[in-house]
């Protein structure tokens, strides 16, 4: 699927789930035919360019289904790679759901029920809201990181950048669920792709940029489209209506009173 590329000037927000650079972001890889970065370093680097050290986004999700569709409106916060916090602003229905990231702890509220409920570990590759997104997804665990092997399969040149394809097996004490994860990364760090696959090397389910775009001051994936291979006709997009990086953010934001009763 062809990428588009535009050109849009940042705004005070950002996405944290999916999804989710450093201040300090290394420069892009340069692009010769000897570039041979670590894979790992890589992988790192692709996160750490999604998150910034903290952040504020607005975001667009639609649920796509064969007879029905919905669309929500979010406002999303991160810090680091273990604090964030999305929160529905529409439809009106569901304005105030909540979801808590904070270590490796998630809690959702509700307001039609006032309860704030932790999601076990059990339920982390449960869907989140319906979508095709899990609980792990949202949560943007750094697991693939540290708990994988990871693996160069082939470096690519396409127009002025290097893609690198990445395989990254997890050790065999991890505790995940998938079997590997195939990852598309570009020289400046964009994670392009992401193909999840279970304990049978079968692929479950693909994670693809669909639109690249300029956004306070840095190339992001501005569009990602995840769908299940088995249900081809149904997939969840995310879309990032503008972002900002490396804003203060109060202490008291990524608590879960602020979950239940938001002060921002």
């Amino acid at each position: 699927m062809a990428i588009r590329r535009a050109n849009m000037k940042g705004k005070p927000f950002c996405l944290a789930v999916l999804l989710l650079g450093l201040a300090g972001l290394s420069p892009a890889l340069a692009a010769s035919d000897t570039a041979t970065p670590d894979p790992r370093d890589l992988i790192r680097a692709a996160m750490e360019h999604w998150r910034g050290i903290t952040s504020y986004s607005e975001m667009t999700m639609v649920i796509h289904r064969s007879d029905w569709e919905r669309s929500f409106s979010m406002q999303a916060w991160t810090e680091g790679d273990k604090l964030s916090l999305v929160r529905v602003t529409e439809p009106k229905r569901d304005a105030g759901n909540g979801t808590l990231v904070k270590d490796q702890s998630m809690w959702t509220f509700s307001p039609k029920i006032n309860r704030i409920l932790k999601v076990p570990s059990s339920m982390m590759n449960q869907s989140w809201m319906g979508s095709d997104f899990s609980n792990k997804d949202i949560s943007k665990s750094t697991d693939i990181i540290d708990q994988y092997d990871h693996r160069l399969l082939k470096a690519v040149r396409e127009d002025d950048h290097f893609l690198y394809t990445i395989e990254s097996i997890p050790h065999e004490e991890a505790a995940v669920v998938w079997g590997k994860e195939i990852v598309v990364i570009r020289d400046d760090y964009v994670m392009l792709r992401q193909e999840f696959w279970d304990q049978d090397d079968i692929l479950v389910k693909v994670m693809q940029a669909t639109e690249l775009a300029q956004m306070d001051g840095r190339i992001i994936a501005s569009r990602m489209r995840m769908q299940k291979i088995e249900t081809p006709g149904e997939w969840t997009e995310m879309a990032v209506d503008a972002i900002d990086f490396d804003i203060d953010i109060a202490p008291s934001l990524f608590t879960l009173s602020n979950l239940r009763n938001p002060r921002q």
